[in-house]
């Protein structure tokens, strides 16, 4: 996840992405409910669970923005 995160940052000036390990920001990791990983946070409004593909990944983001 988090190399699709980042490959989809690097190709649109829209897209940002922070990698953080969890078990080194303990306080980012109760913020955003991580009790697994990965998860992917999208606009502090939308978690993905798990590893999913670029496809579910892309439509996630775009429902994140509308």
């Amino acid at each position: 996840m988090a190399s699709l995160a980042v490959s989809l940052a690097v190709h649109n000036e829209h897209i940002s992405a922070e990698v953080i390990e969890a078990n080194e920001f303990p306080d980012l990791s109760r913020r955003y409910d991580v009790y697994g990983v990965p998860r992917t946070v999208v606009n502090e409004s939308i978690a993905i669970e798990g590893a999913v593909s670029e496809a579910v990944l892309i439509d996630k983001l775009l429902k994140a923005v509308q």
